[in-house]
């Protein structure tokens, strides 16, 4: 098997997870739960063949979790995956084709559309460039400044080349641009294609307590993002000097 695919999961359902798995039982899987939910571990594995799957005591953070992962993957290439992100084998295999095509690129990313097969937000222009909502209407191959983290094939050696690990300082969010920010600083490429598509679901927090909910988006994002413009001002100084 020549190909890894990286899920981390906080709280999933296993009707989402399940849904997902359906379509990528051919590969060699990784999961990482943060949750350390021994139940949905078991329910899982009566389901599918799993080649690693890690409980964690501790949520440390999707950043973190996507790193374990990647670390443990062995083969040619790696795929991260969201686990409310839908694909098939034969676009997964297209993703492949197009990393093998473009050797300056350093992460290939489908096309994103919704359940109901409407275009979604995918990629685009770094936050420091422009306005991460605007859609892509793409008509083939395309170069974007930043893709989105629901799914991203790598070269496994790349990974270590160029130290392509996720800032684990990011908990939830921005650690996908910050990672694609550090590809555009070593002049390689991310190529987002439209022959390769997704089906993701966009911002679904999946814990129940609204509460909760609340405080996870609006403290994380906040955080995160804060932190993302911190890095790029502390960067942009030390150019200066």
């Amino acid at each position: 098997e020549s190909l890894t695919i990286v899920i981390v999961l906080f709280k999933e359902p296993f009707e989402l997870i399940n849904e997902t798995l359906q379509n990528i039982s051919g590969f060699n899987i990784i999961i990482i739960d943060n949750d350390d939910n021994h139940q949905l571990k078991e329910k899982i594995l009566k389901e599918f063949k799993i080649h690693k799957y890690i409980l964690n005591k501790k949520n440390n953070g999707f950043s973190a979790g996507y790193n374990q992962g990647i670390k443990l993957s062995t083969t040619k290439f790696t795929l991260v995956l969201g686990p409310d992100c839908i694909i098939s084998p034969k676009d997964i295999n297209v993703l492949v084709k197009k990393i093998s095509l473009y050797q300056d690129a350093l992460i290939v990313s489908p096309t994103a559309y919704d359940k109901k097969n409407e275009l979604t937000y995918s990629g685009g222009p770094l936050p420091e460039n422009g306005k991460m909502d605007k859609i892509l209407e793409l008509e083939g191959d395309v170069c974007v400044e930043s893709a989105l983290g629901a799914c991203m094939l790598f070269r496994t050696l790349d990974i270590q080349k160029y130290d392509l690990l996720f800032d684990e300082n990011f908990f939830l969010y921005f650690s996908d641009v910050d990672l694609c920010r550090k590809i555009k600083t070593l002049n390689k490429s991310i190529i987002q294609t439209k022959e390769a598509i997704c089906i993701h679901q966009h911002g679904n927090i999946k814990v129940k307590n609204k509460f909760k909910k609340i405080y996870i988006r609006e403290f994380n994002y906040t955080h995160d993002m804060l932190y993302y413009f911190f890095k790029i001002k502390n960067k942009q100084n030390l150019e200066i000097i």
